[in-house]
């Protein structure tokens, strides 16, 4: 390297660093992760010398983590090393009410970036979207929302202007 490039560990220092989908992150990667979590230090990619640092870690994943540690698919002692404090919430499937709330918010945003006149989500759209088991989670919902947005006519969406993607 030309240059001293500073990294998301470095630039977290002293801040939280979030890690998504960390049950997907391949056992090598998972080794440096708890070796930096365990020293508190990293070395640049092409560096020599171990770099402190001092950040907080978010991680979050839709994997059953327990079942990927007997899989042999994520470490044991990086599980136990992370489960400082663990939050569980719900896909999104078993918040009903949250699917419908956040269908009307991403229905008023897409009206208003769109500057078009507000669209309402009918009580049949609406039972249909929280009935739904939304593999996509929130993403395919706010998707599904909009193209029903463009669908739809008489400025409300019913069941008819829905279409999932599988």
């Amino acid at each position: 390297a030309l240059k001293d490039r500073v990294g998301l560990m470095e630039l977290s220092g002293g801040g939280t660093l979030f890690l998504d989908e960390i049950g997907d992150m391949p056992l090598d990667m998972q080794v440096k992760l708890l070796r930096m979590l365990e020293e508190r230090t990293f070395t640049r990619i092409g560096g020599s010398k171990p770099i402190s640092v001092d950040v907080r870690f978010v991680c979050a994943t839709h994997r059953d983590l327990e079942k990927r540690v007997e899989e042999g698919q994520f470490r044991e002692d990086l599980f136990y090393r992370l489960q400082g404090f663990l939050i569980h919430l719900p896909p999104l499937y078993e918040r009903g009410d949250d699917i419908i709330l956040l269908s009307k918010s991403f229905l008023a945003d897409f009206c208003k970036e769109n500057r078009l006149p507000q669209i309402a989500l009918s009580r049949q759209a609406a039972k249909y979207l929280a009935d739904y088991k939304w593999p996509g989670n929130i993403r395919e919902l706010k998707a599904v929302v909009e193209r029903a947005a463009i669908m739809c006519e008489n400025n409300e969406i019913t069941p008819e202007d829905i279409v999932f993607a599988n």
